[in-house]
């Protein structure tokens, strides 16, 4: 196995970009073309203007690369933020759009602070309370949204219906009162994402399948006519389908200003006293600080040279970030996993491809506004829907059920919690039914937030950590915290023979662990597992001592 001390890792600064300013500017280009329309797309599921998430992935590349605390990571506005947003828009603005919009900058804005200090007070290892099966879940109902809520779009029709199981149930009418010439545009693009999956030529697949889905709609977008208003009959001697006349024209496309400073809006603090602000604000600052630490250690194991971001400051980067972005009318950024693994495999080496994607998506909109405008609505539907789908995809629902039937319950509870509900009071519930689930296997309340382990150095090269009683979500902290601060390249042995209870978070931590420690050099082993039932076949499953 190749180890980290035998592999050039890339440099870092002004003598990095020297280094590795053609793969970077490449990678940076590519992925420009993957966050223009995603970056549209999101803003406006969001409730925000198209142009405020542009505004963010300008942001997240010309300033959050230059004093992030990761290397291959892309900073920009992410489908997992939508619902959140949205639901601040809608319940800030109670109507008005607008007023939503402004309100809702100025919750981020204090969001944004608040995570800042959460990196400054090294808060990242609080991702770690989150049990793996209520952040799956979390994921898998923000999909279902998304695909609730853009199919309309993609089809051409806004439906009447204010609440979410209103707009699920309204998806039957907006297939029957489609607009067809809309909807062909959208159906293509999500076919054009579909198709794309199955190619296999490695220089095809260089080229981003956003790109072509925009391309194909400006196209469609241009053969139907989108910029003038008029009617028109669909297949009129066909006798397919009731003649009737469906409306077309500029408001099935993009909206954005003519200039990219007219784009720019400033928050209004008038509500910072309600109680509707702060939640938005505790909304926006847990879910983004907590899929933001997630995606950048996600990325982190994509890495080719398994470099370990500096997650506090990654944090705190990131809220600097998105104070500026609230403040100028730009979208809250995560770290974003999709096109931060797209830039991995184009060849990125250093924070620089970050910066040259900012710095592509300045330019464009700087100097092709008018290009944007001519962007369908339905194909950037097209693009969410298809996001949505990957979050709740039948193959997360296997995959969380395959660990257990104990995972898959926490695992739905969540999403039920979060359709029903929302995402903090949803999350809420999963961790709820998590912790009875133990409570019901023998956790004992005073174990909860408490870990009992003990490290012994038995020699100059090898640690014995010993973990008894419970070792479950909401206790792993502690373990991390001390794991962080041992020494690299030494042997170490886990022994769980004395452990009561262990979850499905703490066994995929300690996994996660022991692989990272051995790339890097090490040997980590983990022992005393033999005297435990496992909840299923998986090997990362809940066991109990028997």
């Amino acid at each position: 196995m190749t180890s980290l001390n035998q592999v050039a890792l890339p440099k870092t600064g002004i003598p990095g970009l020297i280094e590795n300013w053609r793969s970077d500017l490449l990678s940076g280009f590519l992925v420009f073309l993957i966050a223009l329309p995603l970056c549209l797309g999101i803003a406006m599921a969001s409730g925000f203007p198209p142009m405020s998430g542009i505004i963010t992935a300008i942001i997240g590349g010309l300033v959050v690369s230059r004093i992030s605390g990761s290397f291959v990571t892309i900073n920009g506005p992410a489908a997992g933020l939508i619902v959140v947003i949205l639901d601040a828009v809608q319940s800030l603005g109670q109507g008005d759009a607008m007023a939503g919009y402004r309100y809702t900058l100025a919750a981020i804005v204090i969001a944004s602070i608040l995570q800042v200090l959460l990196g400054v007070f090294k808060a990242g290892k609080l991702s770690a309370f989150f049990p793996t099966s209520v952040v799956h879940g979390m994921l898998a109902a923000i999909g279902i949204i998304i695909m609730a809520k853009q199919f309309h779009t993609l089809l051409g029709v806004k439906p009447e219906a204010s609440s979410l199981f209103g707009t699920i149930a309204a998806i039957p009418h907006s297939l029957l009162a489609m607009n067809p010439e809309v909807m062909l545009i959208g159906v293509c693009g999500l076919g054009m994402l579909i198709l794309w999956t199955m190619v296999k030529n490695p220089l095809l697949k260089m080229i981003p399948a956003p790109l072509l889905v925009v391309m194909l709609g400006l196209a469609l977008g241009q053969y139907f006519d989108l910029d003038h208003v008029h009617k028109y009959l669909f297949l009129p001697d066909a006798g397919i389908l009731p003649q009737h006349e469906y409306s077309l024209g500029p408001s099935f496309l993009v909206a954005v200003p003519e200039h990219f400073w007219s784009g720019f809006y400033f928050p209004d603090f008038s509500k910072i006293a309600t109680s509707e602000f702060w939640f938005a604000v505790i909304s926006i600052c847990l879910v983004g600080s907590l899929e933001s630490l997630l995606s950048a250690a996600a990325v982190d194991k994509l890495d080719g040279y398994k470099r370990n971001s500096d997650l506090n400051r990654d944090l705190a980067t990131v809220g600097i970030g998105n104070v500026v972005c609230g403040l100028i009318g730009g979208l809250p950024m995560i770290a974003e996993i999709v096109r931060s693994s797209a830039n991995i495999n184009n060849g990125a080496k250093t924070g620089w491809a970050n910066f040259f994607h900012g710095a592509f998506l300045f330019l464009f909109v700087a100097l092709f506004p008018t290009l944007i405008h001519e962007i369908p609505l339905a194909s950037l539907a097209a693009l969410l829907v298809y996001t949505g789908f990957r979050l709740a995809s039948p193959k997360e629902f296997a995959k969380t059920l395959a660990v257990g039937w104990d995972n898959f319950a926490v695992f739905l509870a969540t999403i039920i919690g979060v359709l029903a509900t929302d995402l903090l009071i949803g999350v809420a519930i999963g961790i709820v039914v998590e912790l009875l689930l133990h409570v019901f296997r023998g956790l004992k309340w005073n174990n909860v937030f408490s870990m009992a382990y003990h490290v012994r150095q038995t020699d100059e090269q090898t640690y014995h950590i010993a973990v008894s009683g419970a070792a479950v979500f909401s206790n792993i902290i502690s373990l991390k915290s001390m794991l962080s601060e041992l020494p690299m390249r030494k042997t170490i042995y886990f022994d769980l023979s004395d452990s009561d209870l262990i979850d499905h978070t703490v066994m995929e931590f300690i996994h996660h662990f022991s692989e990272d420690y051995q790339y890097a050099g090490g040997e980590c082993l983990i022992i005393g597992l033999e005297n435990h039932r496992a909840f299923s076949a998986h090997p990362l499953a809940v066991r109990q001592k028997t």
